[in-house]
């Protein structure tokens, strides 16, 4: 039966006049981890928290474009742009693995969340196999070290795509990249250092673990990629830094950031990405999109749009 305006107002009038409720306090913050299952395996989504930007991280777009396309998803109107920073934990049933590793100290005060994190969700540092890394910038190797060449992760294998791990250890590009860059390769190098006898690469797509599977998506970094998890018939792929914002990439595939190594490379990998994962209905999930990070992509006019994944309970 259909509400009548009348008893629609009636029922607000009345709720005004009930007694008010107990008092409690506010609890503050956001929920940092969303649980669920893919077949078998059990994917946990971390928040490592958030940075504040401005709409002029993102190249290759009109300004005003960019702040209606955050207005549109009701996200301000720029040029004020909030980032999320997000890793995961896959357990196989066999193998603990952690996908990334959030922010190194001094980013932001509203990052590097993700250690404490992990171990309020019952997961100790000793207790995972491998780490599989999409890429080595500082936003995704923070949690890395417990302490200055310090592994976190003592007994994890540390795996990461070759052409990404040669290119910030490879000190002829360091010494040409901007001065602003060079804090990058620092973090880099640092952070990969004690898992130096953990190392392994790859320099194909293929499966780096069991239901673990690399993709290849240059551009962002020349070896970035992104890891497709798969049990029985389900699937879903952790695309990276596919998009760092969606409201604004996701309408406009050719914008890029600041902090793309080769953008023309960037832009060209996310838009071939976007059209297999929407005529494909993939389950995806990235270290900067909306949390808890999982969507399907859907096409919307000349862009693109996520539907988030329902929240679920397994």
């Amino acid at each position: 039966m259909l509400t009548s305006r009348r008893s629609f107002l009636a029922g607000a009038a009345a709720l005004a006049a009930a007694p008010a409720l107990a008092k409690a306090p506010l609890g503050g913050g956001t929920a940092p981890t969303y649980r669920f299952k893919v077949g078998d395996f059990e994917i946990t989504a971390f928040s490592d928290g958030y940075f504040d930007a401005t709409t002029q991280l993102f190249v290759g777009v009109d300004q005003a474009e960019a702040g209606k396309s955050l207005e549109r998803d009701f996200h301000g109107t720029g040029p004020a742009v909030r980032l999320g920073v997000n890793a995961f934990v896959l357990n196989t049933g066999d193998k603990l693995v952690l996908v990334d590793a959030g922010t190194i100290p001094g980013f932001a005060p509203t990052l590097g969340k993700l250690p404490e994190r992990l171990v309020a969700a019952g997961f100790k540092p000793e207790d995972f196999d491998a780490i599989v890394m999409t890429h080595l910038h500082a936003d995704h190797v923070g949690g890395l070290l417990s302490a200055p060449d310090v592994a976190r992760f003592p007994k994890a294998e540390f795996i990461v795509s070759a052409a990404e791990h040669k290119f910030w250890h490879d000190d002829g590009i360091m010494a040409q990249a901007p001065k602003d860059m060079q804090g990058f390769f620092q973090a880099a190098r640092a952070t990969s250092k004690p898992y130096a006898k953990a190392l392994r690469t790859f320099d194909k797509d293929g499966e780096v673990l069991p239901g673990v599977s690399s993709v290849a998506l240059p551009g962002h970094t020349p070896g970035h990629t992104g890891y497709l998890i798969a049990s029985g018939k389900d699937s879903a792929l952790l695309w990276g830094d596919i998009v760092h914002s969606s409201s604004i990439q996701l309408a406009h595939p050719e914008a890029t950031v600041v902090f793309d190594v080769d953008p023309k490379q960037a832009a060209a990998t996310r838009k071939a990405l976007l059209d297999r994962v929407s005529a494909d209905k993939s389950l995806v999930a990235g270290m900067h999109m909306d949390f808890p990070a999982f969507a399907h992509i859907e096409k919307s006019g000349d862009g693109y749009r996520a539907a988030p994944q329902p929240w679920r309970i397994d």
